[in-house]
C-alpha cells in the first residue's frame, strides 16, 4: 500500500503557526491558495519562487474560493464574504447563527456548478475534541444560504465524482466519509451511505479523516490528521489502496496542483503542541508539504460562479 516513487518534500516550512487547511489551486494565476486558521490568514503562494501574500481577516479563515467575478470566497469565523485581494475589502455575505459556545466555518468547497458548500464544527476545548454535533453544512447558491447536513460535528473534507452524480462528505468525528447521490442541476443530495469508514483502522493507523481531494480515476484522497498520512482510498469498496508519510502529525488537507496537476500538496497544523512537544515531536508541524512521482493525477477546482 505504499508509494515507493513518491516523493516528499518541504514547500514552505513552518508555513501556519496554527492550523494549515483548505488549499486550493488556482489555475487561473497558477499559485496555491491556503488558509491558517486561528492566525485569520489566507496566502496566496507561488510555489516556484515562494513568493506569498497574505491578508489578514477579522475571524478565523477556513477556506479560500476564486470567485468567477473577480476575488474570493473566504470565510471569517460564521461569516461567508467576498474578498477584493488586491483593496484587501471584504464584503460579508451571510453570517450562520451561534449554535454552541463558538462554532466556526471549518472547511468548504464549490461543486461541478459552482455552487459553494461550506461546513460549520463545534468550539474545540481541545484540538480534535468540539462540540458534538454543533456542525451543519451549508449550500451557499445565487445568494440564498440553506442547511443541507445537520447537525455533524467537524464539517471537512468534500469530493465529487466525475459523472457529477455522487457527492463525497467527511465528519471527522465519527471517522466516515460519506457518499451521496448528487443532483448536479439542483444540488440536492440524497442517499447517504458510507464510502470509506475509517473506524477499519485504528487513530494511530490512519487518524481522523479530515480534507480530501479526488484523482482523475475517481479515487479519493484523504488527510489522515492525527496520523502523518495522506492516503489515498477507492469509494467503490472503501479499501486502502495507499498511503504516503509527511512529516508532520498533524495533516490537514491535501490538493492536486502544478502544470499537469500530478503535485499533490498537503497542509499540516502546529495547533495542540506545546513549544516542547513541537520540537521534540513534530519539528515541521505547520508546514506545506509537496508529493510527487505519486502517477496520478487531478483535475482543475471548481470556482464559485456567482450570480
Amino acid at each position: 500500500m505504499a508509494a515507493p516513487n513518491a516523493k516528499v518534500e518541504v514547500v514552505i516550512e513552518h508555513a501556519a503557526a496554527s492550523i494549515g487547511e483548505g488549499p486550493h489551486w488556482d489555475e487561473k494565476d497558477n499559485k496555491l491558495l491556503y488558509v491558517d486558521i486561528l492566525d485569520n490568514k489566507v496566502h496566496r503562494l507561488d510555489v516556484e519562487t515562494k513568493a506569498q501574500e497574505t491578508v489578514v481577516l477579522d475571524g478565523y479563515a477556513s477556506l479560500i474560493v476564486p470567485s468567477s467575478k473577480g476575488g474570493y470566497i473566504v470565510s471569517s469565523l460564521r461569516k461567508l464574504c467576498h474578498l477584493d485581494w488586491d483593496t484587501q475589502t471584504v464584503t460579508d455575505l451571510h453570517e450562520v447563527p451561534v449554535v454552541g459556545t463558538e462554532d466556526r466555518f471549518n472547511d468548504g468547497k464549490c461543486d461541478p456548478m459552482g455552487r459553494l458548500w461550506a461546513g460549520t464544527m463545534g468550539y474545540e476545548s481541545t484540538p480534535g475534541q468540539p462540540e458534538i454535533g454543533k456542525g451543519s453544512l451549508f449550500l451557499l447558491n445565487k445568494g440564498q444560504l440553506s442547511t443541507k447536513v445537520s447537525p455533524v460535528s467537524i464539517s471537512n473534507g468534500l469530493a465529487w465524482s466525475h459523472d457529477k452524480t455522487i457527492m463525497y462528505y467527511i465528519d471527522s468525528i465519527p471517522r466516515v466519509v460519506y457518499a451521496y447521490d448528487y443532483d448536479n442541476a439542483t444540488g440536492d443530495i440524497t442517499n447517504q451511505r458510507v464510502a470509506v469508514d475509517f473506524n477499519r483502522w485504528s487513530i494511530a493507523e490512519v487518524g481522523l479523516p479530515d480534507g480530501m481531494t479526488i484523482d482523475m480515476d475517481g479515487k479519493l484522497w484523504v488527510a489522515g490528521y492525527l496520523s502523518s498520512k495522506v492516503m489515498q482510498f477507492d469509494p467503490t469498496n472503501g479499501a486502502l489502496l495507499r498511503s504516503i508519510t509527511v512529516p508532520g502529525i498533524r495533516t490537514t488537507s491535501c490538493c492536486f496542483g502544478g502544470k499537469d496537476y500530478s503535485e499533490l500538496y498537503v497542509t499540516s497544523a502546529r495547533q495542540g503542541w506545546t513549544e516542547e512537544e513541537f520540537r521534540t515531536k513534530d519539528p515541521q508541524a505547520g508546514s506545506l508539504f509537496r508529493i510527487t512521482g505519486l502517477g496520478a493525477k487531478g483535475g482543475p477546482a471548481n470556482i464559485y460562479c456567482a450570480e
